[in-house]
């Protein structure tokens, strides 16, 4: 089976390639004879109920400073290729949302991973407060009496945005911490939308487990350490990469999510667990692969083609 498969991500000069998993999905797609286009975000166009992209003819290779080559430009009508992978980082903002509405004409026809319907319906840290036990006490609001309230309750709490990503503008505020009103104003200022406020929990020093989920099933894991004196533990914030296996706990939470991830056509998704509760499902451009690969011995851009081919065929 060879595919054209086109990858819709922040362009393929600033990635790095020993940590980037769009990086090792195209790499895979190009071992295995895909053809493979790169466009970004803003490439998009939609005229007379067609979708297209300004995009270029991409390979790919590992090799440091002449890691792509790129052909030359085309418009390319995305209802001819076979697969669009939805790559570009967040943040989930109107820009984001509207490329799932572009995208939404040609999926299922052209396969779409993520499904861009659903990508647009699970923000990460909204999607997740619809299973029910599996979520640390957490608040979503905009009153700042509320935020008082609940740190009152639980004292040691982490604030942060609710369409935040690569650990910006997450705090952790001890109990002696006189800062929260001037946060609440900060972010006031700088969003427009609710918080998120949850209980800390304790053993995210212990680490916080990235799990990848392929067609609803735990292809890996890895404990993203946080460094010394910082609570966040995601890689984009200084998070160091261990070794880990998943707890039977961990397992559970994937066997109660996997089957509305498969339902919803959420191919490709990344979860975040710290002790016995999930934080975040990521859905929009999940990361990993690389750092599980390493540690763990499996390559999961593997199964994720072998999920793609199955639907596309």
């Amino acid at each position: 089976m060879s595919l054209a498969v086109a990858i819709q991500m922040d362009h393929v000069a600033s990635i790095d390639i020993d940590a980037d998993s769009t990086f090792m999905l195209a790499m895979e797609a190009q071992a295995r004879g895909h053809g493979l286009y790169h466009y970004e975000p803003h490439a998009l166009s939609f005229r007379d109920g067609r979708v297209y992209a300004r995009a270029q003819p991409l390979e790919v290779r590992r090799e440091a400073g002449n890691h792509f080559t790129l052909g030359a430009e085309e418009m390319l009508d995305l209802a001819i290729v076979d697969v669009v992978l939805m790559r570009q980082d967040p943040p989930f903002d109107m820009a984001y949302i509207t490329a799932t509405h572009l995208l939404e004409h040609i999926h299922p026809d052209t396969l779409v991973v993520n499904n861009p319907t659903e990508v647009r319906n699970a923000p990460e840290k909204l999607f997740v407060t619809h299973f029910d036990g599996l979520l640390p006490e957490t608040l979503i609001t905009s009153d700042k009496a509320e935020v008082e309230a609940f740190r009152r309750e639980y004292k040691d709490i982490i604030v942060k945005p609710l369409f935040g990503n690569g650990g910006a503008d997450v705090f952790h505020l001890k109990p002696d911490d006189e800062n929260l009103g001037s946060l609440l104003e900060m972010f006031t200022s700088k969003y427009r939308e609710p918080i998120i406020v949850q209980r800390y929990l304790p053993e995210v020093r212990q680490g916080d487990k990235r799990i990848i989920l392929v067609d609803g099933e735990p292809a890996g894991g890895v404990a993203r350490i946080p460094a010394d004196g910082d609570a966040r533990a995601n890689f984009h914030a200084g998070g160091g990469a261990q070794k880990t296996e998943l707890t039977a706990r961990e397992r559970e939470i994937c066997e109660m999510i996997g089957p509305a991830l498969v339902e919803r056509g959420l191919t490709f998704v990344g979860i975040d667990v710290i002790g016995d509760y999930l934080t975040e499902i990521n859905v929009t451009s999940p990361t990993g692969i690389q750092e599980i690969n390493r540690l763990d011995g499996v390559h999961v851009e593997k199964l994720l083609w072998d999920a793609i081919e199955r639907r596309v065929s």
